[in-house]
């Protein structure tokens, strides 16, 4: 497995695999992803498997310690100069989950937030991956405000402690 970052051209099947791994609400369509990657594509990293990209991680950059909904709707919020980092979703294909590819993008997210110098990195999640987050040292804050797709969100936040 390669971590690494896409090529403009690659974002379509970013597109697809965000649509096979979110409800449509939830999920950034093509032209969303496109936007994104064009303002921040330092912040996307894909899994590649047998030259297969099947899995990324994407976010922007900015100050808030929450992740909050304005962030999906205007990519122009992203600050490169932010203080945290935020993941947007992290997404592998359904035949290659549970193979330890999430784990591994994430842990590459991490180490690139770390590279930049940023405080930590701010996601929200369903239930469900709250336990799979914490694995990694984040902390569940609790309910989050985001309304985003309808679903109920718990904001998570994890910050790097540096030595002097």
């Amino acid at each position: 497995m390669i971590i690494r970052m896409p090529k403009q051209n690659e974002v379509q099947k970013l597109a697809f695999i965000e649509a096979e791994c979110f409800p449509v609400a939830e999920a950034a369509n093509y032209a969303t992803l496109r936007k994104r990657y064009r303002v921040f594509p330092e912040n996307f990293l894909v899994s590649e498997v047998d030259g297969k990209i099947v899995g990324f991680i994407n976010g922007n950059t900015g100050n808030s310690t929450i992740l909050v909904d304005a962030y999906y709707e205007d990519e122009h919020l992203h600050d490169p100069h932010g203080a945290y980092m935020s993941v947007f979703g992290l997404s592998v294909e359904p035949e290659y989950q549970h193979q330890g590819i999430a784990h591994a993008l994430m842990n590459a997210y991490i180490d690139l937030a770390k590279s930049r110098g940023k405080k930590g990195i701010i996601l929200t999640c369903k239930d469900r991956l709250i336990s799979f987050y914490e694995s990694f040292g984040y902390k569940c804050l609790g309910t989050s405000d985001s309304t985003h797709g309808g679903a109920i969100w718990n904001d998570m936040i994890l910050e790097f402690s540096y030595v002097q």
